[in-house]
């Protein structure tokens, strides 16, 4: 039994939240808000100790373990706080605005011997962890190139005001637009080694990104375009498109996968889900636990979670540059 609070206790802290109640040998025993009266409605559904400051959350002694769903800017303290105090933890992305915050929660972890995983949930939706399983059969040979596309509503009712400045590591791409970005490259199974950019602030008045295209090369030889779009007016698409040496397969997060070969398409079984969100927390809370109390190495690594922060750091200095960026002279 591993006992979770809540740092960040706001919307997607209520999705942690019911997704843990599905989890047997994990319990929410306290959540922190700044907002206290909102803090009482959450602990009044969901139970647990309430507290305003983290740090006394973090001082709790039935406090086992941590998910942290603040702001983008504040999870470096937070993660520091929580590594100094023992605490496991699920850290919600993205990482951290800089590759030198990401190194200091790596470090912090190693240091105080402290579980870190960070919540790429793409991993876990029903769709990409059969993906994932077909592409590492052979099945349909090596990949050469893909599209990941993360097209939606921006101004949907959790949008903050973080989220529309850069120095709040806000912008359509950093908040979901990574989600394209993440779930093809654990796809591709190889690093990212260049960037070529285009990010831009054509649909809303905010400082920060709300579209984008990335074209991205891979060490592995693929080649990869990420679509961003936080549109005004529009509607969803949130798709991957694989094109691989024995076949082509697109992923759907609702509809599954389909894969084509010998000339037409065919739906892969038991690939669908309506409900993809919460039932992909419910397997990273799975995942968790089995690296907490099993000592299985993190489903999502802090090394991993850099590379992406890494990625997007790239992007936005071939955007700013006009031109592409190698990873390995980009600046975080």
């Amino acid at each position: 039994m591993i006992k979770v609070g809540i740092i960040g206790a706001g919307s997607y802290g209520e999705s942690h939240a019911q997704a843990m109640r599905e989890v047997s040998d994990v319990k929410l025993v306290a959540a922190s808000r700044t907002n206290a009266e909102a803090l009482s409605g959450f602990v009044g559904k969901y139970g647990g100790s309430a507290y305003t400051d983290y740090h006394d959350l973090l001082a709790d002694p039935q406090v086992d373990a941590v998910v942290i769903a603040t702001p983008h800017h504040l999870h470096t303290e937070i993660v520091l706080a929580a590594a100094r105090a023992g605490k496991h933890i699920l850290l919600e992305k993205p990482m951290a605005p800089t590759l030198a915050e990401c190194d200091q929660i790596i470090n912090a972890c190693a240091e105080h011997g402290v579980t870190l995983m960070v919540g790429h949930v793409n991993h876990f939706v029903l769709a990409y962890e059969r993906a994932k399983q077909i592409l590492e059969s052979g099945e349909l040979g090596e990949v050469v190139m893909g599209i990941s596309t993360m097209s939606k509503f921006w101004y949907e009712p959790n949008r903050r005001w973080w989220h529309l400045q850069a120095d709040t590591g806000g912008g359509m791409l950093l908040t979901a637009g990574i989600h394209c970005l993440d779930r093809m490259t654990w796809l591709m199974n190889s690093p990212v080694t260049s960037v070529s950019a285009q990010l831009m602030t054509r649909f809303h008045d905010q400082q920060a990104d709300d579209a984008g295209m990335l074209f991205l090369r891979y060490a592995s030889g693929a080649a990869g375009t990420i679509v961003s779009t936080g549109y005004a007016q529009g509607a969803p698409k949130h798709l991957t498109e694989l094109t691989c040496t024995k076949g082509m397969m697109n992923i759907d997060y609702v509809s599954g996968i389909s894969i084509g070969r010998d000339e037409r398409w065919q739906i892969v079984a038991e690939t669908s889900d309506d409900n993809w969100m919460h039932n992909a927390l419910v397997r990273e809370w799975r995942a968790f636990l089995n690296s907490v109390e099993h000592g299985a190495p993190s489903a999502v690594p802090g090394d991993y979670a850099r590379h992406i922060i890494a990625v997007i750091l790239a992007a936005q200095q071939s955007s700013a540059a006009g031109r592409e960026i190698a990873l390995s002279e980009a600046a975080g």
